[in-house]
């Protein structure tokens, strides 16, 4: 069990070094302010069973979106495959596919970003097929 918990850093510390460099702002206060909000909205439902919101929001100030446009825009994904790991490891049931949306905003309180999350109701895969609703989809 060491080994996979020592694995599991050094992936981590991968993420957050990679972050850092698409970033170049506090990628560890990113990550941990999207766990923050899985965690403060978790649903203790029996001893065996939390559920927590599927669907995150995280809106970046239009200097660091446009950052990230101009490398690809995988953000999105590698903040989801993070809080994945994250709700995995506490034993977290999520309340729907796990989505995390980024996007931009011109007025954020804190002038870096903004991270919100709310459970959606499960949808059948075939729902997405070929229909591109934003809203829905991750980013990659």
């Amino acid at each position: 069990m060491g080994t996979l918990n020592r694995w599991e850093r050094k992936v981590e510390s991968w993420e957050h070094s990679l972050l850092a460099k698409v970033l170049r702002r506090e990628p560890v206060e990113l990550l941990d302010a999207l766990r923050r909000e899985c965690d403060d909205h978790a649903v203790v439902c029996s001893h065996s069973r939390v559920v927590v919101p599927n669907a995150y929001e995280v809106e970046l100030s239009a200097a660091v979106h446009g950052k990230l446009a101009r490398r690809g825009g995988r953000i999105g994904q590698l903040l989801a495959d993070s809080l994945a790991r994250h709700g995995e490891r506490k034993g977290y049931e999520w309340a729907g596919p796990l989505t995390v949306r980024v996007t931009v905003c011109d007025d954020l309180p804190n002038g870096r970003y903004r991270v919100t999350g709310s459970p959606t109701p499960n949808v059948r895969a075939d729902a997405f097929a070929g229909h591109g609703d934003p809203v829905s989809d991750p980013v990659r």
